[in-house]
């Protein structure tokens, strides 16, 4: 069975246990969602989509 999902979504379930298990603080939070915000938007972006799919990539391979 495959399982498509995308990074956003899963880095935001991530986001919403660590705030539910209180391994992160609200302000935290919002700081680290700020930083990947604005991140998208700069010129690295292209750099760390090209990371992300390499990795998953690498991950589809493993066996």
């Amino acid at each position: 069975m495959i399982l498509s999902l995308s990074a956003a979504a899963l880095f935001g379930v991530l986001a919403l246990v660590l705030l539910r298990g209180r391994y992160v603080g609200p302000f935290s939070a919002l700081v680290l969602f700020l930083f990947g915000f604005f991140t998208a938007g700069t010129g690295a972006a292209g750099t760390i989509r090209a990371v992300c799919a390499a990795l998953a990539d690498a991950a589809r391979h493993l066996t």
